[in-house]
């Protein structure tokens, strides 16, 4: 079994603990070992056992204590660093931490030759409006946390989900065509339609719009974004609870929609 050695675990403090000990013994030994030559055997045993005691019973509780609290200050930065990039809400992404990440994978695109493109989905709920106006916000937060769920029970590992705003989430597909990206969509919309929400005793039907954008050439997010975002307009207005997905001919500023 291989051990942890990351800042978070115990074997790096116990590994970092039994090094330090061993240099402190070693040196104690080596700046003793002058005097060796001076001493009867008895002084000899009784300096090399003060060389390795001494530093075990004065260096293992300060190791332990000291690398034990960079272990704490490496948990509280990773817990930190989750707040930071997690909405409150929906424990999904928030739009900073998505758009990133996002944005680092389209530039890896850009610097890998022959790396696959991917697809950025837009899902907007369909007039979310009327359930906080009919059941109040906290109903209403109980639907996106509902929403949220469907779209992660969809994804698969590689997949990242976030929230953009108010009822809106944005879902991209690491190397997903346009046909993959069609049918993760439909799945994504017709999970959420199916998805129980009766606030108040009152059944709720919940549904989704998606718009979404594949691309193969390198292009920056707020491109790919502004063409997904389009094609979520296109299908809010043929109806609501509709997919509309499009490939992108082109790069820069010359992008169309296929």
């Amino acid at each position: 079994m291989k051990l942890d050695l990351s800042p978070e675990s115990w074997g790096r403090v116990i590994l970092s603990t039994v090094l330090g000990t061993s240099i402190c013994v070693a040196a104690a030994v080596y700046v003793d070992s002058f005097n060796f030559a001076n001493m009867d055997d008895a002084g000899r045993v009784r300096a090399l056992l003060t060389d390795v005691v001494l530093p075990i019973v004065l260096a293992v509780p300060m190791f332990l204590f000291f690398t034990g609290k960079l272990r704490e200050l490496a948990i509280a930065h990773r817990h930190l660093t989750i707040y930071a990039s997690t909405d409150g809400l929906t424990q999904v992404m928030n739009r900073a931490a998505f758009s990133t990440l996002v944005d680092a994978y389209l530039k890896d695109v850009h610097a890998s030759a022959g790396r696959a493109g991917g697809a950025l989905l837009i899902i907007d709920a369909d007039n979310f409006k009327a359930v906080n106006d009919r059941y109040g916000h906290d109903r209403g937060d109980e639907a996106l946390i509902a929403i949220a769920a469907a779209i992660k029970a969809m994804l698969r590992a590689p997949d990242i989900v976030g929230r953009l705003g108010g009822e809106e989430f944005g879902v991209f597909l690491p190397g997903a065509n346009a046909d993959q990206a069609e049918r993760v969509a439909e799945r994504i919309r017709a999970s959420v339609s199916a998805t129980a929400f009766a606030p108040a005793g009152t059944p709720h039907e919940l549904s989704v719009s998606v718009g979404g954008a594949v691309f193969a050439a390198t292009l920056p997010f707020a491109d790919l974004f502004r063409v997904a975002d389009r094609q979520l307009y296109a299908a809010k207005q043929h109806g609501r609870n509709r997919v509309e997905i499009t490939p992108i001919v082109g790069n820069g500023t010359a992008l169309v929609a296929a």
